[in-house]
């Protein structure tokens, strides 16, 4: 009879599959302090304490070969489980979901935050050191595991939010700078992207580790998670980001789609850098660029002027890329296109608003849209008339922004509409006098240089439809030369006259 063989004991919790080599002391150490501060179980707030303490001692303990290479016995699994690490420290640190009365919480947060940097600083530090004494991927791989958990826990706390305090900001900071220089890597950019076109980034890593707290259920889980992604997003310029497009384009219009306004201008602005720096091939392919349209559109309804204005910015430049396509091969009426339809709108809003500020943003951004249009301007041409004559009557305070802007607004209608603009001359002639006159009668709510801002640009209204009505403006200026007793109002209406005297009409 052949002897019984030894029966095999039963595999260990943690023990390595067959054919793989076991775990190292250091390894399993490690394991176990990952598992102690993921641990779900109620009251392990000592217990993860404890955790933080052990890991400290065990890095200062350790020698770098040794903890980067893993004691020669598992080296393939070190840099795996050193990213471990990484990640449940980062995650220990995160702040939790926003709440009423979170004061508490948010201190706690930052004390975590000071205690976890100093972790990863130590951990750094062996990582430098290493850089020196180590030849081979040997620290560089336990660096691309971990570096992105490090990258997302500093710029969690190295900005100033509620759950940061002086010393977190302090100690996250000195941490980014650390993970910089031992990337190495000049700048955020460099180190998410890749310091030249062809060097491949980290901000892979980066999305794909945010990934799982930026999805419908769970983005409001984090706090942090929308500022990270917004923040590391900035950063990623052409041509680099047009290869992470379907990574970054569902998230911020998950983000600017929310019922807050603050996270809807955030999101606004994450499209909005999208759309400067993708192509406009990419961005019109599977129709992302109507999908982008339609999110900021439905922005525009809501009367938050803060919100308007990046809606308002965002499809500006938005609209090139969207009128690629649209070609006039004449003979028809030209199409109208996205920023007619935008335009309709903003002037539908313009008409009746009596807010001061949504006056000031809808008229701040009327000169780029009547650029952008040009000689279409004249569609709206009737609307605008009314809105340009109703927001000159109306005083705007101190800076006198939003009639300042209009009066830049009537002047580049004049241009490029010139032909319209005799049939509205007495119309305009008597809102740019009316307005004169009131700058000039002022007594003292506005400052003198902004006095002088609008006489002049309103002089330069006068001028130029002066011009377009074949010296109309002139003649009929004479009788109030001689009437008017007000010294600025008759400055304004010489220097017309000058400047016409020597102007020929036989064309415009």
């Amino acid at each position: 009879m052949e002897p019984e063989s030894p029966r095999e004991p039963p595999p260990q919790e943690g023990s390595c599959p067959p054919g793989e080599r076991p775990p190292s002391a250091l390894g399993q150490s490690l394991s176990q302090i990952v598992h102690r501060l993921t641990s779900q179980e109620p009251r392990r707030g000592k217990a993860r304490s404890a955790a933080l303490e052990d890991l400290s001692a065990l890095i200062e303990a350790t020698e770098c070969d040794e903890l980067l290479e893993g004691g020669g016995t598992w080296r393939r699994g070190m840099p795996e489980v050193l990213g471990q690490v990484a990640r449940a420290l980062e995650k220990y640190a995160a702040p939790p979901r926003e709440q009423e009365g979170r004061r508490r919480a948010d201190c706690e947060v930052a004390e975590k935050a000071a205690a976890v940097g100093l972790l990863f600083l130590k951990l750094l530090g062996r990582m430098e050191a290493a850089k020196s004494s180590l030849v081979g991927p040997t620290w560089t791989a336990g660096l691309r595991h971990s570096a992105a958990p490090i990258y997302v826990f500093a710029l969690t706390h190295s900005l100033e939010h509620p759950w940061t305090s002086p010393r977190s900001r302090e100690v996250a900071g000195e941490v980014l700078s650390v993970l910089l220089r031992v990337t190495p890597c000049a700048s955020v950019a460099g180190f998410l992207h890749g310091e030249h076109e062809d060097e491949k980034g980290r901000f892979t890593a980066v999305m794909e580790l945010l990934k799982r707290d930026l999805n419908k259920e769970s983005w409001k889980n984090n706090p942090a998670t929308k500022h990270v992604f917004s923040w590391s997003l900035q950063q990623v310029t052409r041509p680099w980001l047009s290869q992470h497009l379907e990574t970054v384009l569902p998230p911020s219009l998950l983000i600017s789609d929310d019922y807050q306004t603050e996270n809807k201008i955030l999101g606004v602005r994450c499209l909005h850098h999208i759309v400067l720096n993708v192509p406009a091939a990419d961005l019109l392919q599977y129709n992302r660029a109507q999908v982008v349209y339609h999110a900021l559109f439905n922005h525009l309804y809501t009367p938050e002027y803060n919100l308007i204005q990046a809606v308002l910015l965002c499809l500006l430049d938005l609209f090139p890329i969207l009128e690629k396509a649209l070609q006039w091969k004449g003979g028809a009426a030209r199409p109208t296109t996205h920023c007619d339809e935008v335009l309709q709108l903003i002037l539908t809003h313009m008409e009746p608003e009596h807010r001061l500020l949504l006056r000031r943003t809808y008229a701040r951004n009327l000169p780029a849209f009547v650029k952008r249009l040009g000689i279409l301007t004249v569609r709206h041409l009737k609307r605008l008339e009314r809105i340009i004559i109703g927001y000159l009557e109306v005083y705007d305070g101190p800076e006198e922004e939003a009639r300042l802007k209009i009066l830049e607004t009537l002047k580049l209608l004049m241009q490029y509409a010139w032909p319209r603009v005799p049939c509205r001359l007495v119309v305009l002639l008597k809102a740019l006098l009316k307005l004169i006159c009131d700058v000039a009668r002022d007594p003292n709510l506005t400052p003198e240089p902004v006095k002088s801002a609008l006489l002049e640009e309103a002089t330069e209204c006068l001028i130029l439809l002066n011009h377009c009505s074949q010296g109309q403006v002139k003649d009929l200026l004479v009788k109030i030369l001689q009437s008017c007793e007000d010294s600025k109002v008759v400055n304004c209406i010489r220097k017309v006259q000058q400047v016409s005297e020597g102007t020929s009409y036989n064309g415009t």
